[in-house]
């Protein structure tokens, strides 16, 4: 099916000799408040139970000049009786063993997600026809198997899907080794990230095609490997789907509560910061205004935001702005005292995962810092506008209730940073640094440039330790947990709220860019011009933002 392709190995006594740990949070994970399935160990996805299996066992690695490269293939250890391996599992050398694959068996009573009138009577689960070698590596010594690792992809039989590969030293593996699942109760999968690339052989982690709140596809932890010399070729594998209505793995208002006491990141603001974080209410309460197209005066807005219009898309119609005078400039300062997050729960990978989306709101954002090379230049106006919504996502396993990552939101991207590369600063507790004057959000302290790092251009996103911060774990507020049920939790009217928190103003900003160019030495001011037409629009003029429930990653999943 892909051919078989070989390349030089190093001997086999500089293999790992024992099976590394896996990687453990700071600290122990707390009893959970009682439920239903979350933190139970087992989830049950329909016609399926699945356990998740974190402790391996090592069969091969590529094992390159620089270990640190290479990527080593395992397969799972302590597998519960009754339960079949789906695959096995593929990690870098350069990170801590931190990852899972899930084995599966029969659900032991039927789930009523199938009507009994349309269920199909096949098994869940069989075993593979045969095995395709889908690629093998030696030392180069023709013959010779010593070193060598074999990868095999399970043939299924009619009307069920293979979802992991497996991997082993020598001889093609037994068929009771695995188990194919019924075609239905799978999902489409795609490939994620590159673990190995050598010659015309990758090796990618995988994960569901379709993700968010309302899909149901499951990762399986497992791995794919691709031939590059059968171009167009089509992923051989699927992942599983959760078929039960339930998704009896999600936590309960309780649990929620536990996990964001447990987990809740403290966010630091830079010392030098000037707009900081407040509550929603208190920036009502001080004199925000909602505007309406055609009218010059704005409206109060009520605490809760009930006066505002609720439902719809943005069209244009209504803003939120500041007051004028004095308290224009009062209220853009923030109120760190009041400041909270707010949370959306909501599933992640079929409902085996939870996300708990933290957002925080600033009254205003403040204009950006370019860099070119080791010069500095305060911008004017670029990059400030009204009011600022980021936030940050914890993605929590549902099998124990252990954090898994933190997506980390950076103005119009983001990126998942795993728990072990997170810093600690109570217990389970990450920490957050917030860049200055933009509060996108960052694992480390330090400076992190948007633009070019090979030219040394872009705009600064400074983050520090300081005085100012903000404790999740004891200042926030759910706002939302639709997989709940309607009216468990009370959303906030202004979170119904789909226009623009801030007006929109388009300024002359390439007069500005223009006299910053002029100023460089000639041989930049080609290489910056460049950069500048690269730049996000809303650096050219002053755009709120829309509220939290607006955003693609409501209901979507987060980007990267």
């Amino acid at each position: 099916m892909f051919g078989c392709e070989c390349f030089y190995r190093k001997k086999m006594d500089l293999l790992p000799l024992s099976d590394p740990e896996p990687f453990s949070l700071p600290a122990p994970l707390p009893q959970w408040p009682h439920g239903q399935g979350f933190s139970s160990g087992k989830l049950n996805l329909g016609e399926l139970e699945v356990v998740k299996i974190s402790r391996f066992k090592f069969i091969w690695s590529s094992n390159l000049e620089d270990k640190k490269k290479g990527v080593t293939f395992y397969k799972p250890v302590g597998i519960p009786d009754g339960f079949y391996i789906l695959g096995h599992y593929c990690q870098s050398n350069d990170q801590p063993l931190r990852g899972f694959v899930l084995v599966a068996r029969e659900a032991p009573s039927k789930s009523e997600a199938t009507d009994f009138s349309t269920r199909v009577t096949s098994p869940a689960l069989r075993e593979p026809l045969d095995y395709t070698l889908a690629w093998k590596s030696n030392d180069g010594r023709e013959g010779s198997l010593e070193g060598c690792g074999f990868f095999w992809l399970p043939q299924p039989p009619e009307g069920y899907k293979s979802v992991g590969f497996l991997v082993t030293s020598s001889k093609k593996p037994k068929l009771d080794k695995v188990r194919c699942v019924r075609a239905d109760l799978t999902d489409r999968c795609e490939k994620y990230r590159v673990m190995h690339s050598e010659f015309s052989f990758r090796v990618w982690s995988t994960r569901p095609y379709h993700r968010g709140m309302l899909r149901r596809g499951v990762s399986v932890g497992t791995f794919s490997c691709i031939s590059d010399s059968i171009p167009g070729l089509e992923l051989p594998l699927s992942c599983l789907k959760n078929l039960d209505p339930s998704l009896h793995g999600m936590p309960n208002c309780d649990q929620i509560h536990a996990l964001i006491n447990h987990y809740g990141p403290t966010f630091f603001f830079h010392p030098d910061e000037i707009y900081l974080p407040s509550s929603v209410s208190w920036f009502f309460e001080n004199g925000a205004l909602l505007f309406r197209k055609g009218d010059s005066v704005g409206e109060p807005i009520d605490v809760g935001g009930s006066n505002l219009p609720s439902g719809g898309c943005n069209d244009g119609e209504f803003w939120i702005d500041l007051p004028s005078g004095d308290q224009r400039k009062t209220i853009k300062l923030g109120n760190l005292a009041s400041a909270k997050l707010y949370l959306h729960v909501k599933p992640a990978l079929g409902g085996t995962f939870t996300d708990i989306a933290l957002w925080i709101f600033c009254p205003f954002n403040g204009p950006a810092t370019l860099k070119v090379g080791i010069m500095n230049i305060a911008l004017n106006k670029i990059g400030q506008h009204v009011c600022d919504w980021e936030h940050v996502t914890l993605r929590i396993c549902n099998f124990a209730g252990e954090l898994w990552s933190i997506y980390f939101s950076q103005h119009s991207g983001g990126v998942w940073v795993n728990a072990y590369e997170l810093e600690y600063i109570q217990g389970n507790k990450a920490i957050i640094y917030s860049s200055r004057n933009g509060h996108a959000s960052f694992p480390h302290p330090g400076t992190y440039i948007q633009g070019s790092a090979k030219l040394g251009i872009g705009i600064r996103n400074d983050c520090a330790s300081s005085n100012f911060y903000v404790n999740s774990s004891t200042h926030y507020e759910l706002v939302a947990a639709e997989y709940l049920g309607d009216g468990i939790v009370a959303e906030p009217g202004w979170l119904q709220f789909m226009q623009k928190w801030g007006p929109t103003i388009v300024y002359d900003s390439r007069t500005e860019l223009d006299k910053i160019v002029h100023v460089l030495p000639v041989k930049l001011q080609s290489s910056v011009k460049n950069f500048f037409y690269k730049l996000p629009v809303e650096l050219y003029g002053e755009e709120g933002p829309t509220g939290p429930k607006e955003k693609n990653n409501w209901v979507g999943d987060e980007r990267g």
